[in-house]
């Protein structure tokens, strides 16, 4: 082991090094983050317990932007390749399976480090897998009206009856435009479900491929709707039973950058608790997004 933090904990301390060299300049950073890498890269085989998957998808998700980063912008990284092959063999293998039976932030984090992999390692065959997964799990997340009655099942999910579709959206009946999959769970999760869709939408745009056209209508009305209730309006009696689990966190603000910055939707409640919440720090998969993201056009 490198240290005595976990990898997510090192994977936000590469990329944040990483991000500092490269707005410094100061060559002193990327070695940091490559030491990181480096030291990572020597000793990890996999990730182990219950929560593996998840682990793997938060560190996945920082490792791979750093790689990226240092990849385009410095030279010497004498064991690149190394760190590319636990990307490849270590990280990879466990975050593209998806797990549709699971919560659903658990799939979209993974997926969010699934996609930031394949660019890295120049894997068109992993991102389109990882977008398919992403625009499966993403009508089985966020419901909008159009869908129906129900909201989607997962594909490959064995939610799939009426029955089932309920108790996996803990216990709810009556559904609304952005109601997500975890709002009934708490709002602490669903935070990180809704930061995984935009990060993964933030990639592909990267790459050529639009999501935001796919995402943005269900993504703004999740993200209203939450930050509407996180900010203190009255629950209604149908949603949760009359009471939700708050904790939304520093989730929206890649999302919000899209929605309102190049989209130009009015997104009151976000932005107000997008403010409150600046600036962003590094927790789990999240890391420095007001400084990456905040009234960015690109």
């Amino acid at each position: 082991m490198y240290s005595n933090q976990t990898p997510s904990e090192d994977a936000n301390a590469a990329y944040t090094h990483a991000l500092q060299w490269y707005l410094t300049k100061d060559s002193r950073y990327a070695k940091k983050a490559i030491q990181i890498m480096d030291a990572w890269s020597a000793v990890i085989t996999k990730h182990t317990g219950s929560n593996a998957p998840l682990q793997t998808g938060f560190a996945g998700a920082n490792f791979s932007r750093a790689a990226e980063l240092i990849k385009h912008t410095y030279t010497g990284w004498t064991r690149a390749g190394r760190f590319a092959g636990k990307l490849r063999t270590v990280y990879l293998p466990t975050v593209i399976a998806g797990m549709p039976n699971n919560q659903g932030n658990w799939e979209l984090i993974m997926t969010d480090a699934a996609i930031g992999i394949a660019v890295h390692l120049d894997d068109r065959a992993s991102f389109d897998r990882a977008v398919t997964t992403w625009r499966g799990r993403l009508p089985a997340y966020i419901y909008l009206k159009t869908d129906g009655s129900l909201p989607k099942a997962p594909p490959n999910s064995k939610h799939d009856t009426k029955a089932e579709i309920i108790e996996y959206w803990h216990g709810q009946t009556k559904f609304v435009n952005g109601l997500t999959q975890e709002t009934c769970r708490d709002f602490g999760h669903t935070g990180w479900g809704l930061a995984a869709i935009s990060h993964v939408a933030e990639t592909a745009r990267h790459q050529g491929v639009d999501l935001y056209a796919t995402a943005k209508h269900r993504l703004r009305f999740a993200m209203e709707f939450h930050a509407r209730l996180q900010l203190g309006a009255t629950v209604p009696s149908w949603l949760c039973g009359g009471k939700v689990t708050p904790g939304l966190g520093p989730n929206l603000e890649v999302g919000y950058n899209a929605l309102h910055q190049r989209f130009g939707y009015d997104m009151p409640h976000a932005e107000k608790w997008v403010k409150q919440k600046r600036p962003v720090g590094a927790s789990r998969f999240l890391a420095w997004e007001t400084l990456t993201h905040a009234k960015n056009p690109r």
